[in-house]
């Protein structure tokens, strides 16, 4: 192992806050000069990192005391511009700024986030975007996750390709109306059985295809059904696309409440609007029982994620088993069970996300 090497995994451990990411893997630690006993490094933040200048420095210096040979270590201080080069999927690039290129005729662009899988992010992006629609909105729903595209089956529409207009440049993708809502997804593109084997680069391509090579038209809302976690498409819808603000959602369980704080705290140092948190499978309710409730995955994660960062806690999305629509496909409860408690909360969620972004 090279002295630089050595260099770069002593500082492995040093990590953003927001993205859980190594400085050094997010391009943000560059070796100047290493001639024992002294090291010289230039440290480039994005904009949205600035506030963890003093402790990543400080850090720095620590570390280098696990290093042999090592003495000293000078930090010179610079901005990561947008010329600057970074790993896979341009991580190190900087947040949200007023350069950014909105979609034509789209008002709003809301981003639905966990820090996990399994929490039913995806369900909630499907129903709020139904809800929203059946409130009298122009929606669009763009499934970014890319990995695991599930919206076309839960809008019943997996077997359906969409349609591609214009030539070169100038092609366009055209969303599948479905539900009430226009949909795009890389669900619509590959077999069901088709792995999404990609790099950084590749899918951060396919996402600003997405938001701007797919014929929106005009749109309200566009709700843009983000993957787990807080990588390369979190970056890449936030460096792309004004934003009116994110959504959260957790579930009561301690495992997924520490998840959806980094998540969080990322959109937070990307100066991007919280619009709160939405707390699913909060209690079963019996088909049989409708009147109890039973809180199967415990309470109050939720809200303690909403109080922890002072934002809402938007709804409480319940469990229930009788709201099948007995079509032979699987469709947004708001779209099939108006009348179910799940439907009612979604309806009132979509009321109260049109007061949050002052809608007009």
């Amino acid at each position: 192992m090279t002295t630089n090497e050595k260099v770069l995994k002593a500082f492995h451990s040093i990590k953003d806050v927001g993205s859980d990411r190594s400085i050094s893997e997010l391009g943000w630690l560059k070796i100047v000069s290493v001639i024992p006993p002294k090291i010289v490094v230039r440290l480039n933040l994005p904009d949205f990192a600035q506030a963890q200048r003093d402790r990543i420095a400080n850090d720095i210096r620590e570390n280098i005391k696990f290093l042999e040979g090592i003495e000293e270590v000078q930090i010179e201080i610079g901005n990561l511009s947008s010329s600057d080069q970074s790993p896979i999927g341009q991580a190190g690039h900087g947040g949200q700024s007023p350069g950014l290129n909105p979609i034509p005729n789209v008002k709003h662009v809301l981003a639905i986030s966990s820090g996990k899988g399994g929490v039913g992010k995806s369900t909630i992006s499907v129903n709020l975007a139904c809800a929203l629609s059946q409130k009298g909105f122009k929606v669009g729903l763009l499934d970014a996750d890319i990995y695991g595209p599930n919206t076309p089956y839960m809008l019943g529409v997996s077997e359906i390709t969409p349609e591609v207009s214009g030539s070169g440049a100038e092609q366009k993708i055209i969303p599948i109306e479905t539900c009430g809502i226009g949909m795009v997804s890389m669900g619509l593109l590959i077999d069901q059985n088709q792995p999404v084997i990609w790099r950084g680069p590749m899918l951060n391509g396919i996402i600003r295809q997405f938001l701007y090579q797919a014929s929106w038209g005009e749109r309200d809302f566009l709700i843009v059904d983000l993957p787990p976690g807080t990588g390369d498409a979190q970056l890449s819808l936030a460096q792309s696309v004004p934003m009116a603000g994110v959504i959260i959602v957790t579930t009561p369980q301690n495992v997924s409440l520490q998840d959806s704080r980094r998540g969080l705290a990322m959109f937070k140092q990307m100066n991007i609007p919280i619009l709160g948190v939405i707390e699913n499978m909060t209690y079963f309710i019996p088909p049989d029982q409708p009147e109890k409730s039973y809180e199967i995955f415990g309470s109050g994660g939720g809200q303690q994620l909403a109080n922890e960062n002072n934002v809402p806690l938007l709804a409480q999305i319940p469990i229930e088993s009788d709201i099948y629509s007995g079509t032979g496909r699987d469709l947004p409860v708001v779209y099939t069970s108006r009348a179910s408690i799940t439907a009612k909360v979604f309806l009132e969620l979509a009321e109260t996300l049109c007061q949050l972004v002052s809608f007009k």
